[in-house]
């Protein structure tokens, strides 16, 4: 029997495997994505519990149990990009602490420059975003990115490479030594 039937029969030990295994890289994919701590444990939180109900869409035959989590987050997370879109909210500024001792000035420009990325990411069109956050944060094969996304191989690398000039031209300020586009 596999994990996903028996979480969906009761069994806790087969939740809590699955959810060790898959909870850490959902989470980081929707904070990325949204911003958002509390949005982030929402989302993955919702993740799970559309896996487990019983008439839930997900089919071991069609797809991988990580891609299939990685698509739920990720329609999770652009429905409430789009509901606070709409709704005029604010993305929020969100912060996870840091674990690392480190001289004072290091911490703040270590922070400054996470923040700089971070809303540099989150400016970029949703389309190149998720693209971006699922290949180079999630270290996602393309192929599988295609597959999350419901997009050809192609249109995935051209995603990604679009998003990578754009945060390269939006961050050259902060990076001696790089060209900015005139």
């Amino acid at each position: 029997m596999d994990l996903v039937n028996a979480a969906r029969e009761g069994r806790e030990a087969a939740f809590l495997q699955m959810f060790d295994e898959h909870h850490a890289s959902l989470f980081r994919f929707a904070y990325r994505l949204t911003g958002s701590v509390a949005d982030a444990e929402d989302i993955v939180q919702e993740c799970f519990l559309e896996l487990l109900r019983p008439a839930g869409s997900y089919d071991p035959r069609r797809t991988p149990i990580r891609t299939y989590l990685f698509g739920v987050v990720r329609n999770q997370s652009l429905k409430r990009w789009r509901k606070k879109e709409l709704g005029g909210e604010d993305g929020g500024e969100d912060r996870m602490d840091a674990r690392h001792d480190r001289s004072p000035e290091r911490e703040v420009l270590r922070t400054e420059m996470e923040a700089m990325v971070a809303r540099a990411v989150l400016q970029l069109p949703e389309t190149q975003r998720e693209v971006l956050i699922l290949a180079h944060y999630e270290q996602m094969p393309l192929a599988e990115i295609a597959r999350v996304m419901a997009l050809d191989l192609g249109a995935v690398k051209s995603r990604l490479q679009r998003a990578r000039a754009s945060l390269k031209e939006t961050l050259a300020a902060y990076a001696p030594g790089v060209e900015r586009k005139p």
